[in-house]
């Protein structure tokens, strides 16, 4: 679609080839870059699906008219937007009425909002320094601004607290930033969001980041982690069955809080250092999640043998999406581990940067896996020589050699969090460049500690 907007607005007319599931999608796509009806040829079914004679046929038969057709079609001009402005008083009645008349216009995923009123917006609004109007970024598809105000309107509805307002900011912020790549979002593997804390902030807002890490039921890590899926919603567009097309897709994810306690008994330090900011610092990180596991019992005698198994599994979730590393630098899975399984690690004799050069050596594969795995992806060696990835994957052209899961050992983001007396661990396998991890520094207002009196 982004193709065809660029075309047509040189003058070069186009007619966009898309599966008829995402009609209501590419439409939607073109309306956010001010061409709502560019022309779009249907194709029927799933094309991946069809073996070559019912594509030909479905192409002669169906597609072939409708290209022809978008081709000698002017798009019309985008029509002024109708959305209130932030301040208008859009319904005015009861719980039950407003919550049935948000739901009606699709501003609800169908659970109770918080009404948000002007005066609890503005009370988020005290916990800022920055202007209700400040924009923050423009979000796809519907091309929408990211502002402050409406962060403070979402946040009002997903149920948090006022004080959680800078956190808010910070995801809105790390959402916004091209380098998460949030347009893609609306993807068919459904991607949820992984979002985790770190700094001071965790204890003074009553985030969980004990037993029940990522399980609903603690008000400040539910609440920013609806906030999140709501704000895709309401104001980046993202909606089922039209602009939102995960096959499957899930709830929110919680917010993820690290155990800086468990990491500072054991000479780690939080994973926001490893992302560019120093200790001490809230920050917050957002990265997709798309595949994950769980590890039972990691507990094992040796700390090599704890690694061995989380490289084992790190393989086996991330191996699929590893062709996102194809279409850009590496994939960077995430690895939550208990604090008692840290701990055996680094009493070990690991430091974090020596587990990551574990990892890297041990979470390999046998090329010829991936390679019968995505046959349309080519050899690795191929990709190697193109200069799509680094020459350790062309080491030598045996089909059994093994390669890493990642291009160096700092993509391994490691994160400790979870029941201090369980020796579990959680993976997360990253999407690639539909969902690079960024991080963004909470900032506080100048009178944070006299607001939160």
């Amino acid at each position: 679609m982004r193709a065809s907007v660029a075309a047509e607005k040189t003058g070069v007319p186009s007619s966009s080839v898309v599966c008829e599931g995402f009609a209501i999608q590419g439409r939607t796509t073109a309306a956010g870059f001010g061409l709502p009806n560019l022309p779009l040829a249907r194709y029927p079914g799933a094309i991946n699906l069809h073996k070559p004679d019912e594509l030909q046929k479905n192409v002669e038969s169906i597609l072939a008219d409708q290209v022809i057709k978008g081709l000698t079609t002017q798009p019309e001009e985008a029509r002024p937007s109708t959305d209130p402005e932030p301040r208008d008083i859009v319904f005015q009645g009861d719980f039950e009425g407003v919550n049935e008349f948000f739901y009606r216009n699709e501003w609800s995923e169908g659970i109770p909002i918080v009404p948000p009123t002007i005066e609890k917006v503005e009370e988020f609004l005290k916990f800022t320094d920055r202007s209700a109007n400040e924009v923050l970024g423009v979000l796809l598809p519907t091309k929408s601004q990211a502002t402050v105000w409406n962060i403070a309107v979402n946040g009002v509805m997903a149920g948090c607290l006022p004080e959680y307002m800078p956190v808010l900011v910070a995801m809105v912020e790390a959402m916004a930033d091209p380098k998460f790549g949030q347009e893609h979002l609306g993807h068919t593997p459904g991607t949820e969001v992984l979002i985790t804390l770190n700094g001071p902030i965790i204890k003074e807002l009553g985030f969980n980041y004990e037993q029940g890490a990522l399980r609903p039921g603690f008000r400040a890590n539910t609440s920013t982690g609806r906030f999140w899926r709501l704000y895709l919603r309401n104001v980046a567009g993202f909606m089922p069955h039209k602009t939102d097309k995960a096959t499957f897709g899930g709830t929110w994810r919680v917010v993820l809080a690290e155990n800086e306690d468990a990491l500072a008994e054991m000479g780690w330090q939080p994973m926001s250092v490893d992302q560019g900011f120093k200790a001490g610092d809230n920050v917050v990180t957002v990265s997709s999640c798309t595949s994950t596991d769980s590890i039972y019992s990691a507990g094992e005698p040796s700390p090599e043998q704890i690694l061995d198994k989380l490289a084992a599994r790190t393989v086996d979730i991330q191996l699929y999406l590893f062709a996102l590393s194809l279409m850009g630098p590496s994939v960077r899975p995430q690895l939550i581990m208990s604090p008692s399984v840290a701990g055996a690690v680094a009493k070990g004799g690991f430091s974090k940067a020596a587990v990551k050069q574990y990892l890297y050596e041990h979470a390999k594969f046998p090329a010829t896996r991936f390679e019968r795995l995505l046959k349309s992806f080519g050899p690795l060696c191929k990709a190697a020589e193109e200069g799509r990835l680094p020459k350790v994957y062309c080491e030598s052209t045996k089909p059994d050699r093994l390669v890493p899961i990642v291009w160096s050992p700092e993509d391994f983001m490691l994160t400790v969090s979870g029941d201090p007396g369980r020796d579990n661990c959680f993976i997360c396998a990253n999407n690639g460049f539909i969902g690079y991890p960024v991080s963004k520094k909470i900032d506080l207002p100048k009178k944070w500690r006299e607001l939160r009196k």
